[in-house]
């Protein structure tokens, strides 16, 4: 719950404001922040203080009790220029918010916790649960000193710095170490190092029980087979069972109580499960010989723990495989402030970095400390898309960038076709070209459109053109991808040809160069008066339909635009 104590109409309007940016409402305090604000600090998670630092500090200062159990609190000037976290920066979320609102406000973020002054990731910002002196570990990785990740399984890292070694389960440790960070599942001993043990939500419990088996008895249960395995309970990610127990009081509880979601299953679907221990217990009862082990088959997970047993329940414990993440991201047409808030967060948050030199370096700047940087010439996209692959296998969290959107006529497609098996991807789209061309020339895309692209590399001349002849004769706007280099001369007016032959002489045609680029030339014409040698790789060619037509747009400016209508010209 997110709440704002606010001291007048203006703030009152820019807490208004802030919930449209957050896409949620927020409890309100109006009544004065001597009283707003500790109700606030009782009763929420997150608080934004409209009033002024040093009042709200000098109000909070005595209920400040620990990092770990404070709210978050954000305070926001009277100009709404600066957004300052005040407390909980890190675990209590104070940071990201603030981040959040000053994006949405067009205000400047004040961060001044040392990890994100430096562009390092905080060891408490992860996600993952955590035990050990976060402090000292962060100290010594902002100083430079010599500090060890070892991870038992390939879980993806953060980006971090070079004097930061990242170890398997088995390599040997470097000389001078200052401190470690243990990522792992297992109960560990951290040694006497100052030392953080991160725990990754790897580690899925299959819990069946009687119907009224108590809280008390399943936590007995289940602690008492993750300490017998040597496994963490800080690295549950979920409790499963079957779907005939999903309204099981003492199962609900239990989730609620170790913050993890319950997932049940159908009981037909664990009955085609083949697991070690079957039972005629459970298929007579909810109509599966297994609920503990084949749950947690059905999440996916390799069964660690084989079916443990009380009187009232079964426990098996199962671990999700460590996977590595590829992350394909649309960059835009090529301006910062139209490359989208998620591709941005996507690269911050990457450790390995992947693609075209030009993107890469057009990216430079949201990069932290410590990132991996594979870059590669153009022409080289199967090599491309194989390096980031491989990365992502290797446990790490990888960017692959490429400019406008990645699944029109960039990188998704060719990444996806390679296959993708053992890791998770995800595709961030982007402000793809023919809509940034559209946007500069007016409204060319405002009814049916197809986009073809006249680059030969991947398909052939003549299927090209019988897609040109299609969209021609459909007297779709199309836009042209690729449409001209220093050897394929031919193409355009061999397509311009084909849209002669079906539109008018004054069909605009219209060119943009470097779209959103300090370079970006416009050119506007018709079919009658087009000269392709305007055109280079860098540009892209719209032909507009039957409808299409200049109209004045303000002083000095025409616009390209094909209206909804048809009939507009009629009335």
């Amino acid at each position: 719950m997110i709440g704002q104590v606010t001291s007048g109409p203006g703030s009152r309007a820019r807490a208004d404001q802030i919930d449209a940016i957050l896409g949620q409402e927020s409890r309100r305090y109006t009544d004065g922040a001597v009283a707003g604000l500790p109700q606030a600090w009782a009763e929420c998670d997150l608080i934004v203080s409209h009033l002024a630092l040093g009042a709200t500090t000098r109000i909070l200062a005595p209920l400040l009790a620990s990092k770990t159990t404070d709210p978050g609190v954000v305070v926001i000037d009277d100009a709404g220029r600066f957004v300052i976290p005040l407390v909980g920066g890190h675990g209590g979320g104070a940071n990201d918010l603030a981040s959040r609102i000053a994006a949405g406000l067009g205000a400047t973020a004040v961060l001044t916790t040392a990890t994100d002054a430096a562009g390092v990731p905080g060891l408490d910002t992860l996600g993952w649960r955590w035990t050990g002196d976060v402090a000292a570990v962060t100290r010594a990785i902002l100083d430079g000193e010599p500090v060890a990740v070892r991870r038992s399984q390939p879980w993806p890292l953060p980006p971090l710095p070079a004097t930061v070694s990242v170890l398997g389960p088995d390599d040997p440790e470097p000389t001078g170490l200052i401190a470690r960070v243990l990522v792992t599942d297992q109960l560990t001993d951290p040694g006497s190092l100052p030392s953080v043990v991160l725990n990754p939500p790897s580690l899925v419990p299959g819990l069946g029980c009687n119907r009224g088996t108590s809280t008390t008895s399943l936590r007995r249960l289940l602690e008492q087979t993750l300490e017998q395995a040597g496994l963490a309970l800080g690295s549950l990610a979920a409790i499963t069972t079957v779907d005939a127990k999903a309204d099981e009081a003492g199962l609900v509880q239990l989730a609620a109580d170790l913050g993890v979601p319950l997932v049940t299953y159908p009981a037909d679907q664990l009955a085609t499960l083949e697991v070690p221990n079957p039972s005629d217990a459970p298929r007579v009862a909810v109509g599966t010989p297994s609920v503990a082990e084949a749950s947690v088959l059905a999440h996916g997970a390799t069964l660690l723990v084989e079916k443990q047993r009380t009187a009232e329940a079964t426990c098996a414990i199962g671990r999700i495989p460590a996977r590595g993440k590829l992350t394909v991201i649309g960059l835009g047409p090529g301006s910062r402030d139209l490359t989208t808030p998620r591709a941005q967060q996507a690269i911050r948050q990457a450790s390995v970095v992947v693609g075209y030199r030009p993107y890469v370096a057009q990216v430079k700047d949201l990069l932290r400390p410590g990132v991996r940087i594979a870059s590669t010439p153009m022409g080289k996209e199967e090599e491309r898309t194989a390096t980031a692959i491989q990365f992502a296998r290797e446990g790490n969290n990888v960017a692959l960038v490429c400019s406008g959107d990645p699944a029109i006529y960039a990188m998704a497609s060719p990444t996806l076709e390679q296959g993708t098996e053992g890791i998770d991807i995800e595709i961030v789209p982007g402000v793809t070209a023919s809509l940034a061309a559209s946007a500069i020339l007016g409204a060319p895309l405002g009814h049916d459109h197809a986009t073809i692209s006249l680059s030969d590399l991947h398909t052939d001349w003549d299927t090209i053109l019988t897609r040109v002849r299609a969209a021609a004769e459909a007297d779709l706007v199309t836009v042209l991808y690729n449409p001209r280099s220093r050897t394929r001369l031919h193409h355009l007016p061999d397509a311009l040809a084909i849209f002669a032959a079906h539109r008018p002489p004054s069909t605009p045609v219209a060119v943009v160069e470097e779209a959103d680029r300090p370079d970006q030339r416009v050119t506007l014409a018709t079919l009658a008066d087009f000269d392709p040698d305007v055109v280079n790789m860098n540009s892209l060619v719209v032909v507009g339909s039957s409808t299409t037509r200049y109209l004045p747009a303000g002083t000095g400016r025409t616009a390209m635009v094909t209206p909804r209508d048809y009939h507009w010209m009629e009335r």
